[in-house]
């Protein structure tokens, strides 16, 4: 791959353009429609993800194209076909605040090259903060390294955390309720900007009971380029090139992620 493959600033050109001439002029003038899994789906998501295909293969041919609405046949035979290199997009990542004019939404791309992400960017036109990241090269937010200025809480029972209770078992959610072991919780509603939020320390701990590869390829690189701790509830690594949703569990450092683990594991 040539550094062209990677200017990241090219890039986020080609999002921003797209989400201020198609995405935001659809803000609070769309309705949403249900798809088949009962998740909403809104004409700005087809347009959007469209524009972003087409650009995307103007400038970048060599890449194949991964996205969160294709066809049901699209998604199912991608991983069977020979992909050096592809763009993974969610082209409205929390549809449902977007549809309902909640401010919490991004726009999520991610290219994966020989089965690892190599790079990540999240934009929220809302804040206009662009998240981005290049393997091995640590997070940024609006092209600023990230460097949080605060450190750490050393307990779980001081932690801001972020959980979406809706995908969780049963019984764990329960145990959250009832004894809770942190300081306060919060859900927004956008997966890619609850890994971007994560990476900046505005929370400390995460948990989220099904990601799609779409929902966490560009937050989980940005997270980890970050420095913040990863993996499934199985204690495996979250990232698969698959359609199989993932339940993650995520920490601003090591000592938090182990007791966070071991609080959900127990």
């Amino acid at each position: 791959m040539n550094e062209k493959n990677l200017n990241i600033n090219e890039i986020e050109s080609i999002i921003k353009g797209i989400s201020n001439s198609i995405l935001l002029p659809c803000y609070s003038k769309v309705k949403a429609q249900s798809k088949a899994d009962g998740s909403l789906i809104t004409q700005a998501d087809i347009d959007v993800q469209n524009a972003i295909k087409s650009a995307l293969a103007k400038y970048f041919p060599e890449f194949g194209f991964f996205a969160e609405e294709l066809s049901e046949a699209e998604l199912n035979s991608f991983f069977t076909e020979n992909h050096s290199g592809y763009w993974c997009l969610d082209p409205i990542d929390g549809t449902s605040n977007f549809a309902a004019t909640l401010p919490y939404f991004s726009i999520s791309l991610a290219l994966i090259v020989n089965s690892e992400t190599v790079l990540g960017l999240i934009y929220d036109p809302v804040r206009d903060e662009c998240f981005t990241a290049i393997k091995g090269e640590g997070a940024r937010l609006n092209s600023q390294i990230i460097l949080r200025s605060a450190a750490p809480p050393e307990n779980l029972s001081e932690c801001m955390a972020i959980v979406d209770f809706k995908r969780l078992p049963n019984d764990l959610s329960i145990k959250l309720v009832t004894d809770s072991p942190y300081r306060s919780q919060r859900s927004f509603g956008s997966v890619a900007l609850d890994w971007c939020w994560l990476a900046m320390g505005r929370c400390h701990i995460y948990l989220h009971g099904k990601q799609m590869l779409w929902d966490y390829a560009a937050g989980l690189l940005i997270a980890e380029e970050s420095g913040c701790l990863t993996c499934t509830m199985d204690r495996k690594a979250v990232f698969e090139e698959s359609l199989n949703a993932k339940k993650v569990i995520a920490s601003t450092d090591k000592l938090l992620q182990k007791q966070w683990v071991d609080f959900i594991s127990n």
